[in-house]
């Protein structure tokens, strides 16, 4: 059965970094788009980040954008985000979630957040 394992969260001060890894299996990674999605203590879920199929074209939420990194790795069916200058408002439990297979399928899963299959999530605490 597909499963998503992340791994990587932590405790960190701000400006820290961290590197959060998610292992795929049970499914043909590399024709799925991936995405990072994160749920801060008392708030809904927000889309963080998403990656192509072949890894060329990525995608941030605009409080991310020159702090962190999607990448994936489809040989070993790895999706990870490099996180850089971490802000207590990155505070968050961060889920890695099958995205479409195409540009407009992850787009309109990102509305609903209609994502068939989640990781158990990882725990990133920025704190000072």
């Amino acid at each position: 059965q597909v499963q998503l394992v992340e791994s990587g969260g932590g405790l960190v001060q701000p400006g820290g970094s961290l590197r959060l890894s998610c292992v795929a299996s049970g499914f043909t990674f590399s024709r799925y788009y991936m995405t990072w999605l994160r749920q801060a203590p008392g708030k809904g879920l927000e889309w963080v980040s998403d990656i192509n199929s072949g890894g060329g074209s990525t995608d941030y939420t605009d409080s991310v954008k020159g702090r962190f990194t999607i990448s994936r790795d489809n040989a070993k069916g790895t999706l990870y985000l490099q996180m850089i200058s971490l802000k207590p408002e990155d505070t968050a439990l961060y889920y890695c979630v099958r995205g479409g297979d195409s540009d407009r399928h992850t787009t309109a899963l990102r509305e609903k957040f209609e994502y068939d299959y989640w990781g158990q999530g990882t725990q990133v605490t920025v704190f000072a």
